[in-house]
């Protein structure tokens, strides 16, 4: 495991604290979960290559875009 050294704002650390408080874990724990889930949510993004990929749709990518913001 490697250790990084990062600064966070005070209100972050409150909040950090109140977490880890009330989960009754350390902070580190708390922190790699926290990046855990931020990976998670941007790993299907990272990598993911997208051109063409509406090469297969029937509907124009801007007809699309003006359908949807038409319900606006």
């Amino acid at each position: 495991m490697t250790r990084i050294l990062v600064d966070v704002p005070d209100s972050q650390l409150s909040d950090l604290m109140l977490i880890a408080d009330a989960d009754k874990r350390s902070r580190a724990a708390v922190i790699r979960d926290a990046l855990d889930g931020y990976i998670a949510q941007r790993k299907p993004v990272l990598g993911v290559d997208i051109f063409g990929l509406w090469k297969d749709k029937d509907i124009d990518g801007l007809d699309y875009q003006d359908t949807l913001r038409s319900e606006w």
